[in-house]
């Protein structure tokens, strides 16, 4: 894959990040842009890959890049300033930066599946992508961590009569990295998440399409626990770790802590870094980064 496949593409429907950080790079990596990774309603779904320019390790890490349900490539630019993406690199690891589409075009499940279809993709061309199908990581920040979450607790198996390349491949992972992730949407900090206002964002088309008017409670109430990973009962759950501050406005601490508490009673591991003084990100992220990094490294190549 040559670098020269990026083209510029104009960007529309920008939305504005919550993460606010300066797109700041020690430039470790070969960056390929744009390839896609699955089609969904005639929309190319596409992702970043940063391969790692030294010690490659064939071990590699999703970041599914999403902030308020919204991916973009200012979100992209967004974890390139959290500084992620380097500090995996630096250990080698090969860094796929899924993008899995936004609201309102799609709704939280469906942007699952679409995470579901990246992890296919990559374990279908790991070969390409030098790195072992079987040696995979998620991790994703807020929405993402979400998203990521979900995926990673709710794996779908390969196809029981596969046809096409990717249906050889399940989509479990290794092991789980998320900052401050939104995690059970029916107890938002007491309210359900539909009811909590962040700017921009019609937060009730992550369940529904046209919204819930005309739904009943029970009915919403399901679909919302459906969407809450520590509403879950994983099965064999992998390691987890989970960075939060405990003054985030954004997302509530505990959501950390309720989902440790249930990967705990499903026979998981789950570890909680939590920062007193942090939001909803904080000037020396960098320290937390580089441990996730090294706990990922670790935990994918058990």
């Amino acid at each position: 894959m040559d670098s020269n496949y990026f083209q510029p593409r104009e960007v529309l429907y920008q939305s504005a990040s919550a993460l606010h950080t300066r797109p700041r790079t020690r430039n470790n990596y070969r960056h390929v842009h744009n390839i896609v990774y699955a089609e969904a309603h005639g929309v190319g779904l596409i992702m970043d890959v940063f391969r790692p320019l030294s010690r490659a390790t064939q071990s590699g890490v999703i970041d599914v890049v999403s902030g308020g349900w919204h991916s973009g490539r200012a979100m992209l630019t967004e974890h390139i300033g959290l500084g992620l993406i380097d500090a995996l690199c630096d250990r080698g690891m090969t860094v796929f930066a899924v993008s899995p589409g936004s609201l309102p075009l799609f709704t939280g499940f469906e942007m699952v599946n679409h995470v579901y279809a990246a992890i296919r993709h990559i374990k279908a061309n790991a070969d390409d992508y030098d790195i072992a199908p079987d040696r995979l990581g998620i991790a994703g920040v807020s929405a993402g961590g979400h998203l990521a979450a979900l995926a990673a607790l709710k794996p779908q198996e390969a196809h029981a009569r596969p046809r096409a390349p990717w249906q050889y491949h399940g989509t479990h992972v290794k092991a789980v990295a998320l900052f401050f992730p939104p995690t059970d949407l029916l107890d938002y900090g007491g309210i359900p998440i539909t009811r909590f206002c962040l700017e921009g964002l019609d937060l009730t088309r992550l369940v529904f399409h046209d919204g819930m008017t005309h739904r009943s409670e029970t009915e919403i109430a399901e679909q919302l626990a459906a969407l809450s990973p520590a509403r879950l009962s994983p099965k064999d759950p992998p390691p987890f770790i989970l960075v939060q501050g405990k003054k985030d406005l954004v997302v509530p601490w505990r959501q950390a802590e309720k989902l440790a508490t249930a990967l705990r009673r499903a026979g998981g591991e789950a570890a909680v870094l939590l920062k007193d003084e942090g939001g909803h990100l904080w000037p020396e992220i960098h320290r937390e980064v580089e441990h996730v990094s090294r706990w990922l490294l670790e935990n994918i190549n058990k």
